[in-house]
Parts: structure tokens; sequence; C-alpha cells
């Protein structure tokens, strides 16, 4: 069964009536984390649309960046995206309810956080409304502002990259110790390793930007002047 027409069954439950916190709980299961994790991105990226007052063709178009939706799925996932929108449930509602089911694993988290960055820079603009549902999106994630700066620092041209930031690691550590985070954060972002944590197969292709940023803030911190005195 496509994971398009899964998706569109669980939210149909919801708009029948069906509780979030019921239907989260029917998608714990191993093989339904990634029905989970699907729906989490599409709700909260479709709320998140609408914080900077208006949904653009920019934004709508992000989900299929996030997600690889072949043709003939198109039809289920244009369902799905409808639903989303339809429903009156509220982000923090939605926010919670994720934090909760996903909570033994932060990680995963944090790639739902990354595909939100991802729709909302969509249209080339990162709106002040945008910043605060994802920061509030974040706390309720239970992530730690670090994270968040960090995925903002990769995601919004504005902001001075800071290749420390980005791997999460001290400018005073030795360069073996981060050289070692590198390697870890390269395993860690590995397909396999992403679709073991519930990343649905369709939205692995959210990795290789963050596979390229991590690979360019070592080159950064490993070439940097001081390191090579």
């Amino acid at each position: 069964m496509s994971i398009w027409l899964r998706i569109s069954q669980a939210l149909s439950a919801l708009a029948q009536g069906e509780s979030l916190a019921t239907i989260f709980e029917k998608l714990r299961s191993p093989p339904q984390r990634s029905v989970a994790f699907a729906i989490a991105v599409i709700a909260l990226g479709a709320k998140m649309a609408k914080a900077d007052g208006l949904v653009t063709r920019d934004e709508v178009t992000a989900f299929r960046e996030v997600f690889d939706i072949r043709r003939e799925d198109e039809a289920g996932a244009a369902r799905v995206f409808n639903l989303a929108r339809q429903d009156v449930a509220g982000y923090r509602d939605y926010a919670s309810q994720i934090a909760r089911m996903f909570r033994d694993d932060p990680q995963t988290l944090v790639d739902l956080l990354e595909g939100l960055f991802h729709i909302a820079m969509a249209d080339g603009f990162y709106h002040p409304g945008e910043d605060d549902f994802l920061q509030n999106v974040a706390e309720i994630f239970g992530l730690s502002s670090s994270v968040f700066q960090a995925l903002r620092m990769r995601f919004v041209p504005d902001v001075v990259p800071d290749p420390y930031t980005v791997l999460g690691v001290s400018p005073n550590m030795p360069i073996e110790d981060i050289r070692a985070v590198w390697r870890q954060l390269i395993k860690d972002n590995h397909p396999d390793r992403m679709m073991a944590r519930g990343v649905p197969e369709e939205a692995i292709q959210l990795a290789k930007k963050r596979v390229i940023d991590i690979h360019q803030a070592w080159e950064a911190i490993r070439d940097a002047p001081s390191r090579l005195v």
C-alpha cells in the first residue's frame, strides 16, 4: 500500500472525529512511524505556511521537494495536503502529540524540524511569523536552542554561518575530536539510519542538504588558518 494512501486513511479518521492522540497511538509501532513522520511534516507545514499570512505556490511545491512523490501517488498526496489544511486542530496540539510519540528518539524530531525549515524557506523569505512558529515547535519538541540555531544558520541566508555551530562542537575542541563528531554525523545521516528512525523513504532526500552542510562545516574548520598553524 502506498504511504500516501496510508496517510490519507489516517487523516480521514481525524476528519471523522477520531482524536489526534488516538491516531498517533495507532502509529507508534515501527512499521507505521514513517506515516506518523509524514503526517507531522504535512500538518505542521500546512499550518506554518499560513504563519506569514498566505500560502504560496512555492510553499506548496516545497512539499514535493521534501517528499519524493511519484506520478501515480500525486492524487493521494494532494488529498493528504487538502485534509491537513482543513483540520482545525492547532499546531501546538500536533507538536505536543508528536513530541510525545518520538520522545525516545529526539533525532527524529530534529529531522522533522529540518523538513519544516525547508518548507519555510521555499519562497526565499524567512518571515518573522515563521521564525516564531519554528521556535515554538522546537521548544515543544524539547530541542535545545543550539539545535534550533544550527538549523536556522543552515537554512536562513541572512544568518552568518558558523561551522562549529553546524557540527555542534566547540572551537576549543581538538581537531581529532571534531573529526570524530563529523564522522558520526555522516553515519547518523545515512539513509538506512534515517529510515530506521522512522523517516519515510520518500523523505530521505532531506538528508542530502544536511550531509552537504556537514561536509562544508568540517572542511571550513579543518582548513581554517588557526588549525593550519
